[in-house]
């Protein structure tokens, strides 16, 4: 197999591409009734310079590659970075070419599998390139994100706690704190805590004044994991009950309750 590009992922998109095009590879099988169509639609985009080289292998003729690709169906088309599994449209395939070819679109990818749920994959190339979590981030606090995406998110996040690759990302984290958004507020603060940097525990601390319940409660728990005093003197509307260094968070952030927020 060969290595993966290295392309930037934050690259902004660029619909024309790099002049190269990008690489591909598809994976069928003779009895599949979707793979003739993926082909057509890659050796298009190979004649309109979308894909600049394209490789097919036929699995019923070279078995073995399915296993050295780790390939559970097909079509299975990997274009660029981008490994996509079953039948894929001409125009979506246009546009993960395009991606490929401008190194963008990794929170796209990571969305998409996170609902195949491939949740481990997307940790995986998180570590591999930290700075994508920049984009997982940035995609939380897009107001039209779905709540099953923030769900997939966070749960990537719960997956990298305590590592070098989510502490990286605490500068980040600290300015979601500061979100109109008491939701993000909570969530940003919550993945503090999993980061475990203690220089973060004064943009937590902040948030024992926050106006909603839920959020002051995450802070105190989270100064709580960072080993923290939340400060000597708390304020009234604080629950006095301190949290139990240690306490676990679900898999997504507790999302605050504010009136009129939509789901």
């Amino acid at each position: 197999m060969t290595a993966r590009p290295t392309t930037d992922p934050d690259t902004p998109d660029d619909d024309r591409g790099d002049g190269r095009g990008a690489d591909a590879l598809l994976l069928l099988s003779s009895a599949c009734p979707h793979c003739a169509a993926s082909a057509d639609a890659l050796m298009r985009l190979v004649k309109e310079g979308e894909i600049g080289h394209l490789e097919v292998i036929n699995l019923d003729r070279r078995p073995e590659q399915a296993a050295a690709y780790g390939v559970r169906g097909v079509p299975w088309q990997r274009i660029g970075q981008f490994e996509l599994e079953g039948a894929i449209g001409y125009g979506a395939l246009k546009q993960w070419a395009r991606h490929a070819a401008a190194g963008s679109g990794f929170a796209d990818y990571a969305l998409r599998l996170l609902d195949e749920r491939r949740l481990e994959r997307v940790a995986s190339l998180v570590r591999e390139r930290p700075e994508r979590l920049a984009a997982l981030l940035d995609t939380l606090a897009d107001d039209d994100t779905p709540m099953s995406a923030r769900i997939g998110i966070s749960a990537v996040v719960e997956e990298l706690a305590g590592s070098p690759e989510l502490r990286r990302a605490v500068a980040m984290l600290e300015q979601l704190t500061l979100s109109e958004r008491p939701d993000l507020r909570a969530g940003a603060c919550h993945f503090l805590g999993l980061a475990g940097d203690p220089a973060a525990a004064a943009s937590v601390r902040r948030l024992l004044d926050d106006e909603y319940a839920d959020v002051r409660e995450i802070a105190a728990e989270t100064l709580a994991l960072l080993d923290a005093s939340p400060t000597l003197s708390r304020p009234a509307h604080v629950d006095p009950e301190p949290a139990k260094p240690g306490k676990a968070k679900p898999a997504q952030a507790k999302p605050a309750q504010a009136e009129g927020e939509r789901e």
